[in-house]
């Protein structure tokens, strides 16, 4: 059975799709805070939140599957596991916060802040 199991395509194929969370993700670690559409945002916070709990771990498999996920960026997988995990040693999940904005003016589209906690 497929239940649970849709994911949003953006009307890109599987690799596209991958670049566009990595570029995402690295934006969000970088910045600390983004603004997109709504269904990207939705779509980024498990991703981001999954590296950030493996990030937890500080061992060095941890940081290759990290790196691995975001492009084998080094800058960010240190400022990832190094400054943003250590924050949420005492949080169980939820690392993320999506703040919904009013639509986009030449397409109405839903946007979406989306930032650490």
């Amino acid at each position: 059975m497929k239940h649970h199991k849709t994911i949003r395509k953006f009307g890109r194929e599987k690799n596209q799709r991958l670049a566009l969370l990595r570029s995402l993700a690295i934006s969000l670690i970088e910045h600390g805070k983004i603004t997109t559409t709504e269904a990207k945002a939705k779509e980024l916070r498990p991703f981001v939140e999954k590296l950030i709990t493996k990030g937890l771990d500080e061992t060095l498999a941890s940081r290759k599957l990290i790196s691995a996920r975001l492009g084998n960026n080094k800058d960010m997988t240190k400022k990832l596991v190094d400054e943003l995990s250590p924050k949420y040693k005492k949080r169980a999940g939820g690392y993320t916060r999506i703040i919904k904005l009013s639509p986009r003016v030449k397409d109405n589209s839903k946007m979406a802040i989306i930032e650490f906690v």
